[in-house]
């Protein structure tokens, strides 16, 4: 995608981004089998507000003619913190350790397959200082496919309120030297 131009922002640099990033995520879970609607959009509008003030945030963005068209961020979940609500412990080397969290994985569909996805991953665990990364995913989307591709490994499974249950995924990152 020669017109894709990528970046990585800090907390401060996202705020701006905030309202692309809710119709990137309204468009992205309107779709099977998420189908999500405008609760949970204004539900994400809080959670981002939230996470951007958490240490280690970061936001890899891909940006075509000026249309928002993927981004992926994440911040640092600290030793003794897991997945929310849990549904079991972790194991210790896990739960022991920090992580960086990553609560979204936005890509458009006119976007996906096409390496956008990968490319803003790589962009946001290059340099990371956590020994994994942790996401959660819904077991019949299409993505939790890519994520076994990726190397993810699944360590157990949380229950929220408002969408099905889903898969702790865990990947390990490589030490930073």
């Amino acid at each position: 995608m020669p017109d894709v131009v990528y970046d990585l922002l800090d907390a401060d640099q996202a705020r701006p981004v905030s309202t692309e990033l809710e119709r990137l995520y309204a468009e992205v879970y309107a779709e099977p089998p998420y189908e999500e609607g405008p609760e949970h959009v204004a539900q994400f509008r809080r959670w981002f507000r939230d996470h951007r003030r958490q240490p280690g945030f970061s936001l890899a963005r891909a940006v075509d003619g000026g249309r928002l068209v993927g981004a992926v961020y994440g911040y640092t979940m600290p030793a003794g913190e897991w997945m929310e609500p849990r549904a079991g412990e972790p194991p210790e080397h896990l739960l022991g350790v920090p992580k960086l969290t990553i609560p979204e994985w936005l890509v458009w569909r006119p976007y996906r397959g096409q390496g956008v996805g990968r490319r803003l991953l790589a962009m946001l665990l290059d340099g990371r200082s956590e020994p994994y990364a942790i996401l959660a995913s819904n077991p019949a989307a299409p993505a939790r496919r890519l994520y076994d591709r990726l190397g993810w490994q699944q360590h157990g499974t949380i229950r929220p309120k408002l969408i099905p249950p889903m898969d702790v995924l865990v990947l390990p990152l490589p030490e930073r030297r």
